[in-house]
């Protein structure tokens, strides 16, 4: 027995040790990661900068500077006129960002050997005006054009939405007023209310001139829907199939998308159209798989972000306009995130 019991104890002791051991090399791994992270931030900036002002008189574009060096990783903006001009970057670092003429949300990744996440409201001078926890990784914001209502998506488990069993928490905010999580709305498909557990909501999209009205996704047992919500009568209203990260055109006319027609090889998205009033899809000609929400440049351009396949860590956004045959083109170099400030 005591043999027995020897060798057990010695088998915990040399679990123990191990397990101290892999404790030990990750945490000095993260150290490292970070270090190496803090280090390629002070470096000297890649593209032409200068140091961040004000928020630029309007139209400008707002968006998360990706070029390597100092400066990596925050928010950014250039005059809508000169997109490849030097950016005017911030000292707020943001995954997400977007804003109007007198605000920003930031949604952001407080990174050490514990990361927290959480979404703050900037000045037009980058000063914090509030600020408060994210329940997960920052996915999609939108602001409404007056400022008055935030919409806060992030991935409360999973990473992405091409990853099976991801699962979102969506929020809008007016003021410091939490309106709560869109889960917790009347979810109608068909006339009916949809009662599943498993449902979820993300990419906010408000509506031009109507305080009351946004759009979003929603999905449960494999489905999706273009939704439109109140906030008054907390519903969400199926209005449309198969339609992913709504953003509404300037106008209220049209909604474009990203569209999955990865059938069973995976998930494959296309850049995709929605005239509201006809319900008529256009497809347009990207052929990478774009996984963002898009935003409208103009009533005829659209604008996404795509990862640089050469450069870990990096993107740059594109433009497209909205004739079928039209082809992509770079719009800015290292960004991510755009939000166009008319």
């Amino acid at each position: 027995m005591s043999g027995r019991m020897a060798g057990a104890k010695l088998r915990w002791g040399i679990l123990l040790a191990v397990t101290a051991l892999m404790l030990t090399a990750a945490g000095v791994y993260a150290v490292g990661a970070y270090q190496r992270f803090e280090q390629s931030r002070t470096a000297a900036p890649s593209v032409g900068v200068t140091a961040g002002q004000p928020l630029p008189q309007a139209p400008f574009v707002l968006f998360r500077n990706t070029a390597a060096g100092q400066g990596y990783g925050n928010a950014a903006t250039v005059p809508l006129a000169d997109s490849k001009g030097e950016r005017a970057v911030s000292e707020q670092a943001c995954d997400r960002v977007y804003g109007t003429s007198a605000e920003v949300v930031c949604l952001k990744a407080n990174r050490g050997l514990v990361t927290a996440f959480e979404a703050t409201v900037l000045d037009r001078n980058w000063q914090q005006q509030r600020s408060w926890a994210l329940p997960g990784i920052p996915s999609r914001t939108r602001i409404s054009a007056d400022g008055s209502l935030i919409a806060t998506t992030v991935f409360v488990t999973g990473h992405s939405y091409s990853t099976s069993g991801f699962s979102t928490a969506t929020e809008i905010s007016r003021g410091t007023s939490n309106l709560g999580n869109l889960e917790d709305f009347a979810l109608m498909v068909n006339g009916e209310r949809l009662v599943a557990a498993d449902r979820n909501i993300w990419g906010v999209t408000f509506v031009p001139g109507q305080e009351d009205s946004f759009y979003a996704t929603a999905a449960s047992s494999g489905r999706l829907w273009l939704v439109k919500g109140s906030l008054s009568r907390r519903t969400l209203t199926a209005v449309h199939d198969n339609v992913e990260c709504p953003s509404i055109s300037p106008d209220g006319a049209r909604i474009a998308f990203k569209k999955n027609d990865g059938g069973a090889l995976g998930t494959r998205w296309k850049v995709a159209v929605l005239d509201l009033a006809s319900g008529t899809e256009t497809v347009l000609s990207e052929k990478r798989s774009v996984d963002d929400q898009i935003e409208w440049l103009d009533e005829d351009t659209l604008l996404y972000g795509l990862p640089d396949q050469a450069v870990e860590g990096d993107s740059n956004i594109w433009k497209l306009d909205i004739e079928p045959a039209a082809q992509p083109e770079l719009f800015i170099a290292h960004a991510w995130s755009p939000s166009v400030v008319r």
